[in-house]
């Protein structure tokens, strides 16, 4: 362990300190309720120790501005600079959640823009923007498509359908929403089995959830018979939009026939994702769905207003004319990186992706599994990919490009995944013992979480 790796309480030694404070008028108090009667236990370590231990962990820290994140369904791109620079901007920033009304004209005018560019984009007729992530977008569409049936006095609808390759957050949160889930399986094309389908669909089905392209990378064909038959039946279509990064500009979710649909802004239009947040997961509906939509449509205190502030400057600047080409580079770089690799890792389903695909691992394995070649990618520079998910495939690794990654990056991130597939094939306990060049190795995840040390014990 170099010396600065270590955490800052070791650094520490007894009297040392990093300022020098006058002392304090009349003196401090020595007694009172807010006097402690210990120490606090800080660390006592000088001004460059400080420096130099947290410059070194932001260092440690992997981000999209350090290097290449292919973290399939994530959609981790660069995000542009300008757009931070607009959400610094003081107009902004220094507002105050409890200003009047009048007052905040400016952000009011933000949130309506906004809402007319994504019914645009999406095809639906307004937005919520109530909703502070995806998750939470994914419940309020739930409950929205709840009051729709009730509204209409239909109490028989208590299910749901959901497909087999679905994100996690879909069953988990219509089962929040009190719905009974129902499973629809995949055929050999990693599509909905539309045959699978029908016999599931009838009067207590409340609608089906489906991500479009879904989670293998691969655009649903049928949508627009899945949408007849799920209409037909009185349901209604909801739309995760975890996926809709390939879709920009080219087709909407509202053309398909979806009725309800939740964004990711901090995914598909610029916000640095990744650490727990910031996040907003705006829902929008169709005509249908519109009367239940919820007012004001704005959570308290403008909810976390910078981030659909990014989102605004991310599509004003593009355009009409240039956001399509976001979603047409994300499907060129994915399909250009899957078919540099698939001589080597395992492709399940050959078809024509969009935004990110999966491979089920390595070819030639021998013996060694996707946790090895995400752990051997580091020792490389690169980010792992999203591996074991989605749960159709045993050593699932899911890539994704994005739009925002040159030639040149594909390149050489191809290049270190055929060296990998050699590493394994030759020497495989290179992969086993990766990483080798990582402040720390392999921890045991399963103690960490289920044991977890959250201070420090000298």
């Amino acid at each position: 362990m170099r010396y600065y790796d270590k955490l800052i309480f070791e650094l520490s030694r007894p009297g040392r300190s990093g300022f020098s404070l006058p002392e304090a008028e009349g003196g401090m108090p020595r007694e009172g309720r807010l006097w402690r009667s210990a120490p606090a236990g800080l660390p006592e370590v000088s001004e460059p120790d400080v420096v130099r231990h947290y410059t070194n962990l932001s260092q440690m820290n992997f981000g999209v501005d350090t290097g290449f994140y292919p973290l399939g369904s994530c959609t981790m791109k660069y995000n542009p600079k300008i757009n931070e620079e607009i959400a610094s901007m003081p107009g902004f920033t220094g507002q105050h959640p409890l200003q009047p009304e009048e007052s905040v004209r400016g952000t009011k005018a933000v949130y309506e823009e906004l809402d007319r560019a994504l019914a645009a984009i999406t095809g639906m007729k307004h937005f919520t923007f109530r909703p502070c992530a995806g998750a939470h977008g994914e419940l309020t569409g739930l409950m929205l498509m709840k009051e729709y049936h009730l509204g209409r006095g239909d109490l028989a609808r208590t299910k749901v359908i959901v497909p087999d390759s679905a994100h996690g957050t879909n069953p988990a949160s219509a089962a929040c929403c009190g719905y009974e889930i129902v499973v629809v399986k995949s055929n050999s094309d990693g599509l909905v089995d539309v045959e699978a389908l029908k016999p599931l669909l009838g009067p207590d089905i409340a609608g089906i959830m489906l991500t479009n392209p879904n989670t293998l990378g691969l655009f649903e064909k049928d949508i627009r018979e899945i949408a007849a038959l799920v209409h037909d039946c009185g349901g209604l279509l909801y739309y995760d939009g975890a996926n809709m990064n390939p879709l920009l500009g080219v087709v909407r979710p509202g053309d398909m026939g979806f009725d309800i649909l939740h964004l990711n802004l901090h995914k598909t239009f610029s916000t640095p994702h990744g650490g727990g947040g910031p996040g907003s997961g705006p829902v929008g509906v169709s005509e249908r769905v519109l009367p239940y939509l919820d007012v004001p449509r704005v959570s308290g205190f403008n909810g976390n207003f910078t981030v659909m502030l990014r989102a605004l400057a991310y599509i004003l600047m593009l355009g009409r004319e240039n956001i399509r080409m976001a979603g047409r580079l994300a499907t060129l770089n994915a399909n250009y990186v899957k078919e540099s690799l698939k001589d080597c890792y395992k492709l399940p389903v050959p078809s024509v992706c969009k935004h990110e695909f999966v491979f089920d691992g390595l070819l030639e394995p021998n013996g060694t599994t996707t946790l090895d070649v995400a752990k051997r990618l580091l020792d490389y520079g690169f980010h792992a990919p999203t591996i074991y998910f989605p749960l159709l495939f045993h050593q699932a690794i899911m890539i994704e490009p994005t739009e925002t990654e040159s030639p040149e990056t594909l390149d050489a991130f191809i290049d270190v995944m055929r060296k990998i597939a050699v590493e394994a094939r030759t020497n495989p306990e290179l992969l086993h013992s990766a990483p080798r060049t990582a402040p720390i190795g392999r921890p045991d995840e399963t103690k960490a979480a289920r044991q977890p040390i959250l201070k420090y014990e000298a």
